[in-house]
């Protein structure tokens, strides 16, 4: 088989094909769980606790209990995964999902039972794929997607395994011949693409301002995120959260996406119309280069 060839569950190391799941967990029955995905390199997972946070704050927006020793559990999770997946080493460069539903219900019904199932927890690695020369050199072009996001809707800072508007909208990018797709609210302001937050770069007469789509936008609160905006305040750039336009896009000096895995992409096109010069702008360059150095435990934010 290609890919990965095992996979952890539920304190256990099994064969990636080998049956897994009941078919009565309410994660397959109706998508009522919540993940996270990280990147490991040198057998180091990044920001695990930061990501360990996060998805304790999904699991309670659920009501889904989690272990007390979810954490520990998780990095000896990651660490034996790591080990038989030949991804722990020096020049290992692993992308970690971790995936925590509900658990087992033998009713029917959307409510959740009111003596909680036990969670099932599945913890997957797969090697992380060098980022294409084209991505780096001409950057990605993004196209809005008809999805609209809500900015009231409490489930937009959950990351929840639901995903069927995320799925449609990458399909609709892939339709389009774009390499994204990008989310607006229902009022028009940008939010965020479909695994990544978004950053512009800007000019004024007093300073260079790198900005992004405040979490009001209807957008997942990144831990890449966070790290930028600190990246940002110690390089000489003024980050600021606000509201942007689709037009605050088109004009930018550069824009790039930031996710824990792929790291920072540049953005040089969206629906068609160059951003910028059109090509990789310097700071995003720069914001990737210290990014992967912070991944390889080469420097600090």
């Amino acid at each position: 088989m290609t890919g990965p060839r095992h996979v952890w569950v539920d304190g256990r190391i099994i064969a990636a094909e080998a049956p897994a799941l009941t078919a009565f967990d309410r994660g397959f029955q109706l998508g009522d769980g919540v993940f996270e995905t990280l990147r490991a390199r040198g057998g180091r997972p990044t920001e695990l606790a930061e990501h360990g946070a996060r998805m304790r704050q999904s699991a309670a927006g659920l009501s889904i209990a989690l272990p007390d020793d979810l954490e520990p559990r998780l990095a000896q999770a990651i660490d034996e995964l790591l080990a038989v997946e030949d991804l722990g080493g020096p020049e290992g460069d692993a992308s970690i999902r971790i995936t925590v539903s509900r658990g087992p219900f033998f009713g029917r019904g959307l409510l959740p039972p009111d003596e909680h199932p036990t969670p099932t927890i599945v913890v997957q690695a797969w090697p992380v794929p060098p980022t294409p020369t084209s991505h780096l050199e001409r950057g990605l072009h993004l196209v809005p997607s008809a999805v609209r996001r809500d900015p009231e809707n409490p489930l937009n800072a959950l990351k929840t395994t639901s995903r069927a508007d995320y799925v449609y909208a990458r399909i609709e990018a892939r339709t389009a011949g774009a390499d994204d797709a990008l989310f607006l609210t229902i009022d028009g302001y940008l939010s965020e693409a479909t695994s990544a937050n978004l950053f512009v770069i800007r000019s004024d007469a007093d300073a260079v301002e790198l900005a992004t789509p405040a979490l009001a936008c209807a957008i997942l609160p990144g831990t890449t995120r966070d790290w930028i905006l600190r990246w940002a305040a110690g390089v000489g750039l003024r980050p600021s959260e606000g509201l942007l336009t689709t037009r605050d896009l088109h004009e930018a000096d550069e824009a790039f996406l930031s996710s824990s895995v792929a790291g920072i992409l540049p953005v040089t096109r969206f629906a068609g119309e160059p951003i910028g010069a059109g090509r990789p702008g310097p700071w995003t360059l720069r914001a990737r280069a210290d990014r992967e150095a912070f991944i390889r435990g080469d420097a600090s934010p």
